[in-house]
């Protein structure tokens, strides 16, 4: 019996490929024992470019889109779940959240709602607190643009419940902010090996999993380049505990983002850097070779899941 093929999108907000100085770039830190086994040594900076080795796909990813100024988290994050060239169409970079010029690009086919149509299971795995749905419905916050295209395609958000049940993770990855942060004390709190594991177990329902994380963005602004490198060891421990049980003979994991930033702690504004892209796993070679621009990514999707690609 052949296993399920499946893309895990692990969206890290606001990280790029900026300068190989450790004293500004948390990337360029010898702190992720992962990432340094993937990428046979080499550090995801500008410096290394496009890089193949045995084990991954590193691709400096044009985030400008041909549009002048710095990228923005809501016409950038709309190009990767549609395919469109979100800036270009509204002539500037817009963000953080969607207004309602880019929720209309979201609403002409996000990959939730192109992989719906196509009969897969496409999943949105972030647990939000009450607060959240509070602030939402009285008028308080919009939505960002990955809950805001999941909903469209169907999906209810996943709250605490979900996280209790082992239905969804923490952006944070361990659930550690759930308790010492937002007062759920009673929440799941994971190793971030365990948290990886986790994720996959989640994912096998599914033929399309999506994990945001946007506290990459957060300490960027912040300038934290310390709390940088200790929230992207975090991460790579993460990592590693998906990539320990993981089938990647039939898994494409995608590691992307929609802008620099944390790259360079220096000023706490959004780069013009190439944002990052790792491709793990299944046909990674393939693919690598067709991820150019934040556009890129929908197409990828839908070709490795045999699903219709964008516009058909």
């Amino acid at each position: 019996m052949t296993s399920q093929r499946r893309v895990l999108f692990l969206f890290l907000d606001g990280v790029g490929l900026g300068d190989d100085d450790p004293a500004v770039n948390p990337l360029a830190v010898d702190a992720y024992p992962t990432l340094a086994a993937l990428l046979a040594g080499r550090r995801p900076v500008a410096a290394t470019g496009r890089l193949s080795t045995a084990h991954a796909e590193l691709i400096p990813t044009d985030a400008c889109l041909g549009v002048a100024g710095r990228p923005q988290s809501a016409t950038g994050q709309a190009a990767i779940l549609t395919g469109i060239n979100a800036a270009q169409r509204l002539g500037e970079h817009f963000g953080p959240r969607p207004d309602a010029r880019v929720r209309t690009i979201l609403d002409e086919g996000s990959i939730f709602h192109r992989l719906t149509l196509a009969g897969r299971s496409a999943y949105f795995c972030n647990a939000y607190p009450q607060g959240y749905f509070d602030a939402v419905q009285r008028g308080r916050r919009l939505l960002s643009a990955v809950p805001y295209a999941a909903t469209v395609a169907g999906q209810e958000l996943l709250t605490y419940a979900d996280l209790c049940a082992g239905r969804a993770l923490s952006a944070d990855f361990t659930g550690e902010g759930w308790r010492g942060e937002l007062g759920y004390t009673d929440a799941p709190v994971y190793t971030p090996q365990e948290a990886g594991r986790v994720l996959w177990q989640l994912s096998q329902p599914h033929d399309f999993v999506f994990f945001e994380v946007w506290m990459t963005d957060v300490l960027g602004h912040a300038r934290n380049r310390d709390g940088a490198v200790a929230f992207l060891a975090r991460f790579d421990g993460f990592l590693a505990g998906l990539l320990a049980v993981a089938d990647l003979t039939q898994t494409l994991i995608i590691v992307a983002s929609d802008h620099g930033n944390v790259e360079d702690c220096r000023h706490g504004k959004h780069t013009t850097n190439p944002a990052l892209t790792l491709l793990l796993g299944a046909d990674r070679q393939r693919y690598a070779a067709q991820i150019v621009d934040l556009t890129s990514f929908a197409p990828v999707i839908t070709a490795f899941l045999g699903a219709p690609a964008p516009g058909t």
